[in-house]
């Protein structure tokens, strides 16, 4: 996906900063639906990311409702695929819509699949949350109850800056390119913050550990 200037903000207003060590970056969408706002957001993340920091795109598509039975016929090899991508990206960024106060069963489903996989590759894994909603929460409750699952999973969430999109429709145009100043600013800044919560768990600091990197995050 090629990258192209955002209306009404410039890369100088933006301030993107270079990295001094290139990262790949995962991005996972939520929702299943063609036009999706979250993917129209992670599009925008790959735009506003630092200057070094690439992303790769998944979703949940094609991904099996999870049964135990269908498990010990062996794990389906979307899933296996996925993990694989997972463990080979330094991060993951997860846009996601809620549904009904929660998460979105297609991402549900997709994470208890995951969680099955030996490698688990989750775990140790930096995670960024975005997500976009018609109401004017932006996915507030989503994004708890998703942090509460990949905590469970020993997932590496990015604490702040939160984004969440409320009233999204005002604020992508007809062809999805996001158009709202103030939430290109927030994407940017948790992007900025993201690479650095990333270098940070890759410094090969001993203190830096499943348990502790949840309370650092608060501070990146």
């Amino acid at each position: 996906m090629g990258k192209s200037p955002l209306p009404f903000m410039t890369m100088t207003d933006l301030q993107r900063q270079s990295l001094q060590t290139p990262m790949t970056v995962l991005a996972l969408n939520g929702s299943l639906r063609a036009g999706s706002f979250n993917g129209h957001a992670l599009a925008a993340a790959e735009i506003l990311a630092p200057h070094g920091m690439s992303m790769e795109f998944s979703c949940c598509t094609g991904i099996p409702l999870f049964n135990e039975d269908e498990e010990r016929l062996g794990i389906p090899p979307v899933v296996e695929l996925l993990g694989d991508r997972i463990r080979s990206a330094n991060g993951l960024v997860i846009a996601s819509p809620e549904y009904n106060f929660s998460i979105s069963g297609v991402l549900k489903n997709t994470i208890d699949w995951l969680s099955r996989l030996p490698s688990r590759p989750l775990k140790g894994k930096p995670v960024a949350i975005l997500s976009a909603t018609a109401g004017a929460f932006g996915g507030a409750r989503h994004q708890y109850e998703l942090r509460k699952v990949l905590l469970g999973l020993d997932a590496l969430v990015l604490q702040r800056p939160e984004v969440l999109i409320g009233n999204c429709r005002a604020k992508f145009d007809e062809n999805g390119n996001l158009t709202d100043a103030a939430t290109q600013q927030a994407i940017a800044s948790a992007m900025q913050a993201f690479a650095a919560w990333i270098s940070l768990l890759e410094s090969g600091s001993s203190a830096v550990t499943t348990d502790a990197a949840t309370h650092i995050a608060l501070a990146v």
